[in-house]
């Protein structure tokens, strides 16, 4: 069946019409429009009618796409609020120490980018100027995300405000002595002055949506009023093709986050060449953020177009902007004007006649540096519309040049973005088009020099007053010392006790601690449990009614389970943050909470769990922009192990987060064996973290899921908990003389090595002592402290080499992990040292049989130990051979 006009089915079809011939009528209307006045007109005639009908709370579905035009015609434009010819000044001043800075920095080799901040000059100032809520008024201002590349911009703002010197400018990129400025936005670097780092590019918008998630999930638990805090990240539309850019474009529009703007500097360039060649990438993105739900502005031309359009009476114009890829539009912006009269106005009769009545120097103006991002007003009106939209979030799109006033040298050429320095004719040209007073005999010593208009300057007051009345400095970081209390001693004596006859796995002893925990009635409630899907996995589900599932509309159905005690409990108020399937959303959502601290001056306690396999090796660039961000808090790798998680096979066997964990300087890395190991943990944690001397570090604890009987704390084994290392079960000797070895294990495989130490002594006469190794990280960051200590002069024993001193026999290692894991330790061990471990793919099979192939068993390790003792002479070389024929190897 076809529809009237003879189109294929759609799901129209499907629909009763009750007035087919009304229907008809409108198709036939629009046929003769198409025949009569051209497909161009009826495309018009559509578009004008959906936007009515949008306006009118129609509901058909939107618009993906709209012209190549500016959302916000020049009649429209909201009053400037500000003085456009002093910010022009203050603007000017910025560009000229920018380029400045990097170019002084390039006689060291330091490198560094120009023409991204060129480009985007005026979207930063005008925000600075008019936006962007600083941190000394109400609330906690606005949160910035920087565009990485822009960095040199933003320190000369700083400087112009009188918040850095010539001298910290001078060591851009040179940190070593302590005064310089790192490369891009590090808060661990510079912690007074940037919040977000953003230059792993895609991170950035990413976490840009779930702070502002987490704004409100602050103000709906009436944690802290964010109702006037706006996010605002800064992205370039290169960057837009990282999958994490877009990743949760839906999550911000299905919560309407109206507090959140994204402005994408579209200079059509990426790192070494157009966006999108061939294409238009304003076009694609409007047509991927409209889809998922976000409010568009699009903010393309500068005034000198306004003439352009108004000579364009039949479309023509705008018609040949849609179709223009982009690299075109590129290489316009590089040709005299000639060349673009015959390429682009020379197309059709229509255009040929608008570029008669245009002089040469309109056209050059418009196809040289009239962008919508290069204008005040522009900017100020795309931002308004902004802050002023309620229901969704916005993204404003707009267009620039990149390398922008830095000359024909730097201006959209492919290879600006490597272009480290100008020559001093270029800075001279440059000062010229700026109009900056800087005298010919300032360049000295082939230095260009930086410039200032002084202290008590027009300009500089401007700026002051400016960002005053907005709140104070931005960008800004600030701590606000809040200490939490500890909690009640009563959630980690339960641990310390242990299981009795009862079996329980790791797993689960930390989901009850922290169940414990949010109960307390002083800390209780800054606890933020964080997971990405599989809740009940990690037996998590006893949350969902007492502290309830975070939804900004609560719950608006009935649970298919709400007749169950553990029923799936969604509320405004909720605690749980249940991501979904995104692991990379969940650490976005970790970074946001672990800093609240600083950004909120709210200390949070997140703790996100997660199969660990799906943790450190999925988003551990994630961990580094955690530890780049001063983060504070919790991270479990559930389902720890290479051979715990049976059946699920190669991918999903974790044998070494471990080690990625290690890497990582701020992490504090712990795989526990008993669940009173964890309440040690755990504590000691909180107290670090959230003490009154908190430190800014961040836990990675893995757990198992292998139900196992939890004995009781021993007495005295704190300090080795914490510390990493700690003798668990000394050997009973049968007689003076016999071999001993001394067993290391961490978090499952102490089962093993228990095992292994009855069989050793039963079997073979062979006294092993097993010890508890919690941290084998820990271990190895003690042990390089002393290292470096006994290179500033200090003579300092490492820890595991003072728990080690004097335990007879040989040292086995043995792990559920690579053996680079346990190995990370070895040089600092006085005995001979060898290790077992879990290296190779993962495979499907029961936890027996995985743990025979890895050779980790009891039986493997039992082999191993003898011969470590065959090697001392200390038992019969047939003793290998024996034990192998006797444990079936």
């Amino acid at each position: 069946m076809t529809d009237p006009v003879g189109k294929l089915p759609s799901e129209l079809d499907q629909l009763p019409d009750r007035d087919a011939e009304e229907t008809a009528e409108w198709a036939a209307s629009l046929d003769a429009v198409t025949e009569h006045a051209g497909p161009h007109r009826a495309a018009y005639l559509m578009r004008r009618t959906l936007q009515h009908a949008e306006r009118a709370g129609v509901p058909v579905p939107r618009l993906l796409e709209t012209d190549y035009v500016n959302t916000i015609p020049t009649s429209a434009e909201p009053a400037f609020d500000g003085d456009e010819a002093m910010e022009a000044r203050i603007t000017a001043w910025n560009r000229w120490n920018a380029a400045a800075m990097v170019t002084r920095g390039s006689r060291f080799g330091v490198g560094g980018h120009i023409a991204t901040f060129a480009s985007a000059a005026w979207l930063y100032e005008t925000g600075f100027n008019h936006f962007f809520r600083g941190k000394e008024g109400d609330g906690s201002g606005d949160q910035l995300y920087i565009q990485g590349h822009a960095s040199p911009g933003i320190y000369a703002r700083a400087f112009l405000d009188g918040r850095l010197s010539e001298q910290q400018l001078d060591h851009f990129r040179q940190e070593a002595g302590g005064n310089g400025l790192p490369s891009y936005p590090h808060p661990r670097r510079l912690p007074w002055l940037w919040e977000f780092p953003t230059v792993s590019m895609g991170l950035g918008p990413l976490s840009a949506i779930y702070q502002a998630r987490f704004n409100r999930y602050l103000h709906n638990r009436s944690i802290k009023d964010t109702a006037n805090s706006h996010v605002w990240a800064f992205l370039g539309d290169g960057e837009m093709d990282e999958p994490e850019s877009t990743a949760a474009l839906a999550l911000a529009a299905r919560e309407q986050l109206d507090n959140l703007t994204f402005v994408i500097n579209c200079n059509l360039q990426r790192l070494d060449g157009p966006v999108r060649a061939n294409f238009r990438v304003v076009q694609e993105l409007e047509a991927q953020f409209r889809g998922a739900g976000w409010n568009v502005v699009k903010t393309l031309w500068g005034s000198a177009w306004d003439e352009l359009f108004q000579l364009d009476t039949t479309g023509a114009l705008v018609r040949r902007l849609r179709e223009v890829p982009d690299a075109q539009f590129q290489t316009y912006a590089t040709r005299d004007v000639a060349y673009i009269r015959e390429h682009f106005f020379g197309t059709g009769p229509a255009l040929a006649q608008l570029a008669s009545v245009l002089s040469d120097a309109k056209i050059a103006e418009c196809f040289y540096t009239s962008r919508g991002g290069h204008e005040a007003r522009k900017v100020y009106a795309a931002y308004r519309a902004a802050v002023e939209h309620k229901g969704a979030p916005t993204v404003i799109l707009a267009q620039t040049v990149k390398g922008y006033t830095l000359g024909k040298g730097f201006e959209s050429k492919n290879a600006n973005h490597q272009m480290k320095k100008l020559t001093s004719d270029e800075f001279k040209g440059m000062r010229d088009l700026l109009g900056l007073p800087i005298p010919d005999s300032a360049f000295t010593g082939g230095l260009v020099p930086y410039g200032h208009p002084g202290a008590d300057s027009a300009e500089v007051r401007y700026l002051q007053e400016r960002r005053a009345a907005l709140g104070g400095p931005a960008p800004a970081r600030r701590v606000r010392a809040v200490a939490l209390p500890a909690p009640e001693e009563r959630a980690f004596k339960a641990l310390e006790k242990g299981s009795g006859k009862q079996e329980m796995a790791t797993t689960m002893a930390f989901v009850r601690l922290v169940k414990d925990l949010m109960r307390d009635k002083e800390t209780g409630r800054r606890w933020v449990p964080i997971v990405p899907d599989e809740a009940r996995t990690f037996g998590m589900e006893s949350l969902f009614p007492s502290a309830g599932i975070y939804s900004p509309l609560g719950q608006t159905y009935e649970p298919v389970d709400r007749d169950q005690l553990m029923y799936y409990k969604e509320a405004k108020d909720g605690q749980i943050l249940n991501e979904g399937i995104t692991e990379a959303g969940a650490m976005a959502d970790f970074i946001a909470a672990s800093t609240s601290y600083a950004t909120h001056g709210e200390p949070m306690i997140p703790f996100y769990i997660f199969y660990s396999m799906f943790g450190w090796q999925r988003t551990a660039d994630q961990m580094w922009q955690l530890a780049d961000q001063l983060g504070r808090g919790f991270i479990v790798g559930a389902t720890a192990g290479r051979t715990t998680l049976t059946g699920e096979g190669l991918q999903h066997a974790d044998g070494h987060s471990h080690l990625i964990a290690s890497t990582n300087p701020a992490s504090l890395n712990y795989d526990p064996a008993f669940a009173y190991e964890i309440a040690v943990i755990v504590k000691d944690g909180l107290r670090r973290m959230y003490g009154p001397e908190a430190e800014n570090v961040f836990y990675y604890l893995t757990v198992y899921n292998e139900p196992k009987r939890q004995p009781a704390m021993p007495e005295g084994v704190e300090e080795g908990i914490l510390r990493g290392l700690y003798r668990f079960k000394e050997g009973v000797a049968a007689s003076a003389e016999a071999p001993r070895l001394q067993l290391l294990a961490s978090g499952t495989a102490i089962h093993w090595a228990l095992e292994a130490q009855e069989l050793l002594s039963s079997d073979w006469g062979v006294t092993a002592d097993v010890w508890s190794a919690t941290s084998w990280g820990e271990l190895r960051r003690d042990a390089l402290e002393a290292d470096e200590a006994l290179l500033r002069g200090e003579q300092r024993t490492p820890y595991v080499t003072q728990a080690l001193e004097g335990a007879p026999g040989p040292v086995l290692a043995v792990s559920d992990w690579m053996r680079q894991v346990p190995d990370q330790i070895s040089q600092w061990v006085e005995q001979d040292y060898s290790s077992l471990g879990t290296d190779g793919f993962g495979l499907s099979d029961t936890r027996e049989a995985a743990r025979r192939h890895f050779g980790v068993d009891a039986r493997s390790i039992a082999v191993a130990a003898l011969a470590q003792l065959v090697k001392r002479g200390e038992v019969p070389a047939s003793a290998v051979k024996e034990a192998r024929e006797r444990y079936g190897f």
